[in-house]
């Protein structure tokens, strides 16, 4: 099966390219990807992504939101919280579509969010509208179009020069940097043109000087007239004699007083160091990031600082446009939504994660979600959340209450006897 950029228009798309065509747009707006050509990214070509910098900094959130993972959570008031009750909703976050992993196409929108302040990915239903694919929209330009009946369709165009127009009801568009348009997010490119185009100044200047720094030159002063072409003659014979390292004069040189030579060594510039380090600071500075986070030399504490500005907001995000496009209104009413979770992001030290068994022992944490944190395998029984004795003690004396007779209570007392006492610390009294 051809991805949907790919295939040829089907029965069903023709009639409703016709009926579109019969509308007359009454509005329309063009937003410009940063991965096309552009006047103004002439040094660099306009493309993002190839510049060793931004894919740098772009890479740990791109990795990050990778890594969150998505789940379907439905709060049912009598049956009470329900993780991934539907099972095509569970197949269709793992397996998005036949090409990609849920993974994968979190890291493909993550950068073309990051490159674009705009990701799309396009929804494709079964005949009673229930989504069975998920396809990310690897489009060059987007338009948007209203129909006379207001309905908002958006047409982009791929790399191939094809076209495609859905419906924005159809489209989960993720954005970042929303201000001026009502439906996209501010393009980065005006902001980075400059900077971009310093950093490949700089890098084609050292290229450059590197290569003049290879070449030694020299000049011959005759001190009588000689014609042009014997100057040339000269000069050749002084390189095949003593530049060429076929020579066997070639290290040495000599001349007689009908000449002088002087050496001239090149002044090429090199851009300081400091200025160099100043504009990728720049650069590091507009995606929100340092080189600590980019060289992965972070502490706990300044990954988690990057996290709550960066990775976290995305998965708020990705959570709240995943649900109101897979499921209907009067669906969300039931209490489903989706959620990514951020348990897979293993920045906790080993001291931090061990500690974590304090929410283990009161119930907060199952023990298999515990292991999962420590790189370890799920047990059998994991699943079940467990109680302290002395987190459990005044639910269990009810219990013990509500039970007790004539027949038991001289038991009954014993053991609440010795659960108070295992509460305070104490020793257990058998003999109570």
């Amino acid at each position: 099966m051809k991805p949907f950029w790919k295939r040829d228009p089907t029965e069903d798309q023709e009639v409703e390219k016709t009926n579109q065509a019969a509308e007359t747009p009454s509005e329309k707006s063009v937003m410009q990807m940063v991965t096309t050509y552009g006047e103004s990214y002439l040094a660099w070509n306009g493309r993002l992504y190839e510049s060793d910098i931004v894919r740098a900094c772009i890479r740990p959130k791109v990795k990050a939101i990778g890594k969150l993972v998505a789940k379907h959570i439905r709060h049912d008031p009598k049956n009470g919280l329900k993780v991934n009750p539907d099972a095509s909703i569970r197949f269709l976050l793992s397996e998005p579509n036949p090409y990609m992993t849920g993974q994968q196409l979190q890291e493909k929108v993550a950068t073309q969010l990051c490159l674009n302040n705009n990701a799309f990915i396009l929804v494709v239903r079964d005949d009673n509208g229930k989504p069975i694919q998920l396809y990310p929209i690897p489009c060059v330009q987007v338009e948007t179009v209203y129909s006379k009946s207001g309905e908002l369709f958006l047409k982009f165009w791929y790399r191939n020069g094809k076209g495609s127009a859905f419906r924005y009801s159809d489209i989960i568009h993720m954005r970042q940097d929303f201000n001026e348009s009502d439906i996209f997010g501010e393009s980065p490119a005006p902001a980075l043109a400059e900077m971009m185009q310093v950093i490949g100044t700089i890098d084609q200047g050292i290229i450059k000087a590197i290569k003049n720094s290879g070449i030694v030159r020299w000049l011959l002063l005759f001190k009588q007239s000689l014609r042009e072409e014997d100057v040339k003659a000269r000069v050749q014979e002084f390189v095949d004699n003593y530049l060429s390292v076929e020579s066997s004069t070639f290290g040495a040189a000599g001349v007689d007083v009908k000449a002088d030579v002087q050496r001239i060594e090149p002044k090429d510039f090199v851009p300081n160091a400091a200025q160099t380090d100043k504009t990728i600071d720049r650069i590091y500075s507009f995606f929100n990031t340092n080189k600590k986070i980019v060289q992965s030399s972070w502490t706990e504490n300044e990954w988690t600082a990057y996290y709550e500005a960066e990775v976290e907001p995305l998965a708020i995000q990705l959570g709240n446009v995943y649900s109101v496009r897979l499921f209907s209104r009067k669906e969300r009413g039931f209490g489903n939504q989706i959620q990514f979770e951020a348990s897979n992001l293993q920045c906790a030290s080993l001291q931090t994660k061990l500690g974590f068994q304090a929410m283990v022992d009161r119930g907060a944490m199952t023990p298999n979600e515990w292991r999962a944190v420590l790189n370890m395998a799920p047990i059998e029984g994991g699943d079940e959340p467990i109680r302290r004795l002395d987190t459990q003690v005044v639910n269990l004396c009810e219990n013990m209450l509500g039970k007790m007779n004539a027949e038991n209570y001289m038991q009954l007392t014993t053991v609440m006897i010795q659960l108070f006492q295992a509460a305070k610390g104490g020793e257990i009294n058998d003999k109570a």
